[in-house]
């Protein structure tokens, strides 16, 4: 199913175990190589240990009652993972970051996000213009295919810019012979004596 992003923050976390809400969804970490969440912090009354993470690997699924898992042993702490670490300590945010396309021409920033919740997947980024472009224009989705590069500064995308489509065969017009209109009159064969 995709769902926006922004509609998974403060989302429950659910124990099969005990049946009730062991916490909420704070923020996704976001491997910036792949646009995967790989975690979700998580915040909550019951957990012991701050900041506390949800692996994305470990949900078994979303629904209308929210994140729903197997039982606590699932939440894990800051260096119980290293790639999970990793990516905390980098920070990556999505969420505001400038879009530009391959000529480096300003397209916008990233207003939220699609995600699959099957795979936990980036699948497209909206993105809002500036002050001026808003006017105009609400916004547009860029799919993930169309992503070049995401480096600290900006996400590069494929430009939208049409090429011109040039005609396979120029043809002038006294090349091509219309055979039904012939500048000779047709020719009648002559009577046999």
């Amino acid at each position: 199913m995709l769902v926006l992003g922004s509609r998974l923050l403060r989302t429950p976390v659910m124990s099969l175990q005990t049946g009730g809400r062991l916490a909420y969804i704070e923020k996704p970490i976001i491997n910036p190589a792949n646009l995967h969440i790989a975690a979700y912090e998580i915040d909550g009354a019951l957990l012991t240990e701050k900041p506390s993470f949800l692996r994305t690997a470990d949900i078994r699924e979303y629904g209308r009652l929210g994140m729903i898992i197997d039982s606590t042993d699932e939440i894990i702490g800051l260096h119980d993972v290293i790639q999970i670490e990793k990516l905390y300590t980098l920070n990556f945010p999505l969420i505001g970051m400038t879009v530009i396309d391959e000529h480096k021409r300003k397209l916008g920033k990233v207003d939220d996000y699609t995600v699959d919740t099957d795979s936990f997947t980036i699948q497209q980024i909206n993105v809002r213009r500036g002050i001026f472009g808003a006017f105009n224009d609400t916004g547009f989705l860029i799919h993930r295919s169309q992503i070049i590069e995401i480096n600290d500064s900006a996400i590069v995308v494929k430009s939208a810019t049409k090429k011109t489509v040039e005609p396979v065969m120029n043809t002038l017009r006294t090349e091509f012979v219309n055979p039904f209109r012939n500048s000779k009159p047709a020719q009648h064969p002559e009577p046999e004596s």
